[in-house]
């Protein structure tokens, strides 16, 4: 599923129409890659949808969340997140590192559970206080 998403988002080649995500107005943007490869954006209320639009173009990136194994805690998992967007082709190595992980509790909220995971200069924190032991 990674892979066929990657192929859909590098399929973008000189025009497609998008759905901004940075506020609640949703605006459909329409960008355009210009003969000299500039990137030109349509439809957009505010600054923050040209923004969007140019990097979701040139350099789409995305939040990481997931679980991470934990021993010594209430549950079994422990919920994290990327600290930014990770480069979409580089999806594949950080889940890979990311399920690769294997905690103890306590891990506070915050916290950072690994650095630069999979390569990719991308830090995994934890979203969520696991502490105590299981009952």
């Amino acid at each position: 599923m990674i892979k066929e998403n990657q192929r859909l988002i590098r399929a973008r080649d000189t025009e497609d129409e998008l759905t901004c995500i940075v506020c609640p107005i949703g605006c459909r943007l329409t960008v355009d890659r210009t003969a000299d490869g500039e990137i030109e954006v349509s439809g957009n209320r505010c600054k923050r949808g040209v923004a969007y639009a140019r990097e979701e173009f040139m350099d789409p990136r995305r939040v990481v969340t997931g679980t991470c194994a934990i021993s010594g805690a209430v549950s079994a998992r422990l919920p994290v997140k990327s600290s930014n967007g990770v480069p979409i082709d580089d999806l594949a190595p950080f889940l890979k590192a990311m399920y690769e992980i294997r905690l103890s509790a306590p891990v506070k909220r915050g916290a950072l559970i690994a650095s630069d995971l999979g390569g990719t200069g991308i830090d995994l924190i934890a979203t969520m206080t696991a502490g105590g032991s299981r009952e």
